[in-house]
């Protein structure tokens, strides 16, 4: 698999992570407006009915990640969401390669997509502990921020996407074992 798909894959997946609905209608969009030509297999993003419907959802999600107990509860949800739906961008994005290549990539693009939402997610926990609503409000909109650009990077410079996605998982990685390890001292703090 090329670099350049393999850009696009991991890039687009590491949004899907974030904001699987604004990844989807990035890709459909840009495809649409002729920014650039996906795949073949991907061209469905732009039509019509796919775009409106993450469309709706991005704009759903807008306002339910600025929400902090609701925020929870919608990555929770999304925990079952993301990952899938990264997978199977994934598989249809490398339709012209062997079978094995296509579940590889499937199952690479579904880890990411995991490693990003468990950073995001473990990220909230964090931000949402402060008493007032601001944080929250900006780490969201960075995280909607990145999730489009990301995309639009993996779209346009897929090989640039590549390094960009591969460092920000290995940081989700570690921002989600930092959460870990803190929690567990908490916890022989309070319990002994």
């Amino acid at each position: 698999m090329p670099a350049t798909s393999l850009g696009l894959v991991l890039g687009a997946s590491f949004a899907a992570g974030l904001n699987v609905y604004a990844a989807v209608a990035t890709l459909g969009l840009l495809h649409r407006f002729q920014v650039v030509t996906l795949p073949p297999s991907l061209a469905v993003l732009a039509h019509p009915l796919v775009l409106t419907i993450a469309l709706v959802l991005y704009v759903v999600e807008f306002f339910a990640d600025k929400i902090p107990v609701v925020d929870h509860a919608w990555d929770a949800i999304h925990t079952f969401v993301r990952p899938p739906a990264a997978a199977v961008l994934a598989y249809a994005a490398v339709a012209g390669v062997p079978e094995p290549w296509r579940l590889g990539a499937a199952l690479l693009a579904g880890t990411v997509a995991l490693a990003s939402h468990g950073g995001k997610a473990t990220t909230r926990v964090a931000v949402n502990a402060s008493p007032e609503p601001f944080s929250n409000w900006v780490v969201s909109l960075g995280e909607d921020a990145l999730a489009i650009s990301l995309t639009w990077l993996a779209a346009t410079h897929p090989v640039l996407a590549l390094g960009l996605a591969i460092a920000l998982t290995v940081a989700a990685v570690w921002i989600v074992v930092l959460f870990f390890r803190l929690l567990r001292g908490m916890k022989r703090r309070v319990f002994g």
